[in-house]
């Protein structure tokens, strides 16, 4: 589709439709399907050639119909994204495990421009709403270019202390620390930055899950937006091969039930908030369920997957075998091969569940992790008229900075509020607030995952709220289960006295040695 410019000339935010575009695909995605189901049944492959309007016809009504969908997962789909809004991709295509991203990074991207997603004018949004709408956008670039050169200065000096930069220093050696300190600074400024904001992305799917979002594309917090991407996604396959999708009207789902349990009242997600956080106690993240036979479980599936008995292998040998990266040499493997290994499947079998809250912004990052899956809030349902929202620690320590967010957080909720209060829905007012907007969710993951994740961010390279929670999930499953919990940490540790490079970042090496005393070590920024 085309990009079309803001509705008024004057705007201080730029705005544009979604552009999808299609830019790689299967040849002959429907007719491929259906040679992939006759050939269950034939003595040789079935080619897409092959394939007659009868079988199109009858083959094609028995396979989608009766649910044998694996023949629709073949054919994949690879679209480019622009002008859509963080808040639709964190709400809605990156709510499910079944996809790849990348996506463009407001951690390292400096976003100088105002580029964020408007309503359309309509019955609820005139230019009065447009306008309280479009300067709390404005206002939040304004926040985020202030506390970017805040927050500079700082940044520069502890990177400098880190990398022990001076008067005397190569020049070279300056110039990556002045590198660093803006992209630290701007990736904590960030925060102040509506979910509103545009981002451009590469967006893979298979064929049955693009059919299942158009089927669901009513089911977030952005159901305008969702309908409308979604619906441009399944146009651009139309154009390249019409019977995936006229042959099954799998239109969006108009009634679905969340909607039917929203609270009777804002007063309900107050206590929600307020009852979530007590339960953490303080915490990031909180272990609320696990396997309690987790290291006896995981040793027996190891035994059985190599076929020795226990008074030859005990448990803590099984253990030792699995997760010892000196002898284990999985665990120093960078491609995460774990799903692929035999005895490595044997962690599957131990769980652990954590109740956390993080910012908008951490948890768009925390869901990429797709095998360690969570249960997010919809944030029409939950929504709070109170400010709710995370504060980074390079903001908290620094006063003008502070007092600059702060500001910046009463201001996205006063809008949100005012224009909720005009009688905009929900859904659309939610697009003003901040990425520090908080988010409470459940998080269940085995431990074969759980060690991906755990190995990535507690890395000093991670994303600071996601690399608290995954430090204080490894510390609870050390105090539950000390053998299994032995060998978790950053790459750095693992690798430590066992291969080298000690640290897989190269030229990305955070500067300290993390390895001579994680856990017990603090993270400077």
């Amino acid at each position: 589709m085309a990009t079309e410019p803001s509705f008024r000339a004057e705007s201080l935010v730029e705005t544009a439709r979604p552009r999808v575009t299609l830019r790689n695909w299967f040849q002959h995605p429907y007719d491929s399907a259906i040679a992939a189901a006759r050939t269950c049944y034939a003595p040789r492959l079935i080619q897409p050639e092959e394939i007659n309007d009868k079988q199109r016809l009858t083959i094609g009504a028995g396979t989608f119909y009766g649910g044998h969908h694996t023949v629709y997962q073949h054919a994949h789909f690879e679209f480019g994204l622009e002008n859509v809004s963080r808040q639709f991709v964190w709400s809605f295509l990156h709510a499910h495990p079944f996809y790849n991203s990348e996506q463009q990074s407001q951690r390292y991207v400096r976003l100088d421009r105002a580029q964020a997603y408007v309503p359309e004018p309509g019955e609820y949004f005139g230019p009065g709403e447009h306008a309280i709408y479009e300067r709390a956008i404005a206002r939040a670039w304004e926040h985020y270019r202030a506390l970017t050169e805040l927050l500079k200065p700082d940044a520069r000096r502890i990177l400098g202390d880190i990398w022990h930069v001076g008067e005397m220093s190569h020049p070279k050696r300056a110039q990556k620390v002045e590198r660093q300190a803006e992209k630290r600074a701007i990736e904590v400024a960030r925060y102040v930055l509506p979910v509103a904001a545009f981002t451009t992305m590469v967006h893979t799917l298979s064929g049955i899950v693009l059919h299942r979002l158009w089927r669901m594309a009513l089911a977030s917090d952005t159901s305008a937006e969702g309908r409308a991407v979604v619906g441009e996604m399944v146009e651009r396959v139309r154009e390249i091969d019409p019977q995936f999708f006229d042959r099954f009207p799998t239109e969006p789902l108009e009634e679905l039930p969340e909607w039917k349990h929203a609270p009777a009242s804002g007063a309900d997600a107050e206590l929600f908030t307020r009852e979530f956080d007590t339960r953490l106690g303080g915490r990031v993240s909180k272990l609320i369920d696990h396997s309690p036979q987790a290291m006896e479980t995981v040793a027996a599936a190891y035994r059985a997957t190599v076929g020795l008995p226990a008074c030859t292998c005990t448990d803590n040998e099984a253990i030792d075998r699995l997760l010892n990266p000196a002898r284990n040499p999985y665990r120093l493997e960078t491609l995460n091969v774990g799903v692929h290994s035999p005895m490595m499947r044997a962690l599957e079998h131990a769980h652990f569940t954590f109740a956390k809250k993080i910012s908008h912004t951490a948890d768009s990052q925390d869901q990429r992790h797709r095998m360690v899956p969570g249960s997010r809030p919809l944030l029409t349902l939950t929504d709070t008229r109170t400010p709710d929202f995370e504060t980074p620690r390079l903001i908290a320590e620094n006063p003008r900075a502070l007092e600059r967010y702060q500001q910046a957080m009463e201001e996205a909720w006063a809008a949100k509020n005012e224009l909720v209060d005009r009688g905009v829905p929900v859904e659309f007012a939610l697009y003003v607030l901040p990425n520090a907007k908080s988010i409470r969710l459940v998080e269940t993951g085995s431990l074969l995952h759980l060690l991906h994740k755990w190995t990535m961010r507690t890395c000093f390279n991670a994303q600071e709220e996601i690399y608290l929670a995954s430090i204080q999930e490894v510390e609870q499953a050390r105090a539950l289960h000390p053998v299994l919990a032995r060998y978790l940490g950053p790459p750095c540790y693992i690798r430590a006295g066992v291969t080298t490079p000690i640290c897989t970042e190269g030229s990305h090496f955070c500067g300290i040695k993390v390895w001579q005393s994680f856990p017990d070590i603090e993270r400077p920024i």
